[in-house]
């Protein structure tokens, strides 16, 4: 049998940024400081689970983490690739700002307005994206842009010399 694990000794230092720990928004750093405090006053892993909700396996976790990378380790680390970049960069936003001038009839769609799932079928259709991408990823595409999807009226133009007009009328 193993014996317990339990987290070294702490420097002042640590104890220090493990009690602002527990003062966090973020549960994962006060659950994260609740745990290693314990551990320092010599409580088990399974009884520390207990008390904080957890599963053994979080507590172990935490205390490994901790032991590699110190107090950094109440800081939640970024999911996901490291190196991952977005389909429609800054390459494709001129492109993509093109489609969204332009209604969606224009591309074949029985639809006035546009919709995300709407313009990813499009922006696959005109081969800027290598698949179809989901709604969120088009939003945070148009988001990249400087605009909010729900905000899109109000910078969406239309070819239609009268379209200034129509859309004053429309909002007021």
């Amino acid at each position: 049998m193993k014996p317990p694990l339990f987290v070294r000794e702490l420097t002042d230092a640590e104890r220090l940024a493990l009690g602002a720990g527990l003062r966090s928004r973020e549960a994962f750093t006060l659950r994260r400081a609740q745990i290693l405090l314990a551990s320092a006053e010599g409580q088990r892993p399974a009884r520390i689970a207990s008390q904080v909700g957890c599963a053994v396996g979080t507590v172990r976790n935490t205390l490994h983490a901790f032991e590699t990378e110190g107090v950094r380790c109440l800081n939640e680390k970024k999911r996901g690739p490291k190196d991952a970049q977005p389909i429609l960069d800054e390459a494709k936003t001129d492109p993509l700002k093109g489609i969204l001038h332009q209604s969606p009839r224009r591309f074949g769609k029985a639809r006035s307005t546009w919709t995300l799932d709407l313009l990813a079928d499009v922006v696959f259709e005109q081969r800027l994206t290598p698949r179809r991408l989901s709604h969120e990823a088009v939003r945070q595409a148009v988001k990249r842009l400087g605009h909010g999807w729900k905000r899109a009226k109000q910078w969406i133009t239309s070819p239609d010399p009268a379209y200034a007009r129509k859309k004053k009328r429309g909002t007021g």
